[in-house]
């Protein structure tokens, strides 16, 4: 039986990645393994391997979270200073999910969604 699904995304800079996913969005550590790191924020973990020639522009990963209180996610992005995706603003699609996305410092695609 299924029970649950961990994306693994690439990542060029391990520090890079610690700062953006620590300092913005509020993630921990749970695991450190020298080019491959587990990280943690309330029930999603996200995990990430070293891919030094990773060339952003070309990096396709992406991974779509469920919210709660999505307006309110929204608004501590904003006061932390992370950048929206210039296509991802807060709003309501026509699949029944109010979201928005962001860009990590490797251009893994975050798209938050909460059900209407």
């Amino acid at each position: 039986m299924l029970t649950n699904i961990i994306p693994k995304l690439p990542m060029r800079h391990k520090e890079a990645t610690k700062q953006f996913y620590y300092h913005q969005l509020g993630f921990v550590e749970i695991g450190d393994y020298g080019d491959y790191l587990l990280i943690k924020k309330d029930a999603i973990e996200i995990h990430f391997f070293e891919y030094k020639n990773l060339d952003p522009k070309e990096n396709y990963g992406q991974v779509y979270i469920r919210t709660g209180n999505i307006e309110d996610w929204y608004q501590t992005l904003l006061d932390n200073q992370t950048a929206i995706h210039p296509n991802g603003a807060l709003r309501v699609q026509p699949w029944g999910q109010k979201e928005f996305s962001i860009l990590d410092p490797d251009h893994n695609l975050l798209t938050f969604g909460e059900a209407l």
